[in-house]
């Protein structure tokens, strides 16, 4: 059996994976592991065979033309880690030689803070960090252009609350409790191509419940007056729709904040960067990385201090100014007791 016919097979038993991770998994093995490696029989792949692939992928990106991006390749690298140990469970493999092979790693960008010296870069060289977050004064700048637009309440969800694209798209009435104000996260929307799926948050720690905030609490109150006479709040309608009451997608949302970003006059940052702003702010508020975990529905809280959460430029100087009063505070007393101590010693002299 070629490697080919083996990835092949393999593709078809996984009737159980989620359409995302599928989909993934058919696009590394039809785009790079087929084209690279196909024509290899499975009892003579090996360890060096992989590695030669990973290197031509790392120089020129295969038959794309364009060297692939460490995560791109980690990810390929996992795919046909997956297909081989299935290979190994039907004894087609001895071992998996993929375990065998060096992948190159890369850092996973940290959000930065759009300040000034940022923007001025940015407008005088059109460069843009990889990942970047709007300060509380632009995020309330942002909310503020964009009050009277239909979907402004998703957006307020999205930068407030750090709900992911598709937690938001696939809210219903009956997950929001405004006695109580609480908003509980328990599906999302998915996207892939032209298919869409409905189904469970992205993991365990992503079901989760958000405690709401007076202001929210009214700003729903009344989007749920203004869609009253058309929304049944027993069903399992969508919160939020179209303007022709369709499926919002998550694709449509990441085109519609483009060009509302656009309009504000704002730096550029991604829908999902709303999500990053989103735990900086509740950290510059003065939650702890636990409460902002739990916001974010991270399941581990290192995911949220290393990568979601930015520190805001006004926090650092907050921790600046607490950091030196630190000091001077210990230094001064630390003076006043040698001055003590000599004043004692002088005394008994």
């Amino acid at each position: 059996m070629t490697v080919d016919q083996w990835l092949r097979l393999w593709l078809a038993t996984l009737v159980h994976l989620r359409g995302t991770t599928l989909s993934a998994y058919r696009s590394n093995v039809e785009t790079y592991l087929i084209p690279c490696l196909g024509g290899v029989l499975v009892r003579e792949l090996t360890a060096d065979r992989i590695q030669a692939m990973v290197a031509d992928l790392v120089r020129n990106g295969g038959v794309s033309g364009h060297p692939l991006r460490p995560g791109t390749l980690r990810h390929v690298h996992a795919t046909l880690r997956a297909a081989l140990n299935a290979a190994v469970r039907r004894g087609l493999l001895p071992a998996n030689p993929a375990w065998h092979v060096h992948v190159p790693t890369g850092k996973r960008p940290h959000a930065v803070v759009w300040t000034a010296p940022r923007i001025a870069q940015w407008k005088a060289t059109g460069k843009r960090p990889p990942v970047a977050v709007w300060t509380v004064d632009q995020t309330r700048a942002f909310l503020e252009h964009i009050h009277d637009h239909p979907l402004y309440p998703l957006f307020h969800l999205i930068a407030l609350f750090g709900l992911r694209r598709g937690e938001a798209a696939g809210l219903r009435w009956c997950d929001i409790d405004l006695e109580q104000g609480l908003l509980t996260i328990s599906r999302q929307i998915r996207q892939y191509g032209r298919h869409i799926e409905i189904g469970r948050p992205k993991s365990e720690a992503s079901n989760r419940v958000i405690s709401l905030d007076g202001a929210t609490i009214a700003l729903l109150r009344q989007y749920r007056e203004n869609t009253a006479d058309i929304i049944d709040l027993e069903s399992e309608e969508f919160m939020f729709t179209t303007r022709s009451g369709d499926l919002l997608t998550p694709q449509h949302l990441t085109h519609l904040f483009r060009v509302l970003n656009d309009e504000s006059g704002l730096p550029p940052i991604r829908l999902h960067d709303l999500r990053h702003g989103a735990g900086s702010l509740s950290l510059a508020a003065g939650n702890d990385l636990k409460t902002v975990q739990a916001m974010l529905g991270h399941s581990s809280i290192v995911l949220t201090a290393d990568t979601y959460v930015s520190v805001l430029p006004d926090l650092a100087c907050r921790a600046a100014e607490a950091t030196i009063h630190h000091v001077l505070a210990a230094a001064k007393a630390a003076g006043a007791r040698l001055r003590g101590t000599l004043g004692i010693a002088a005394a008994a002299a």
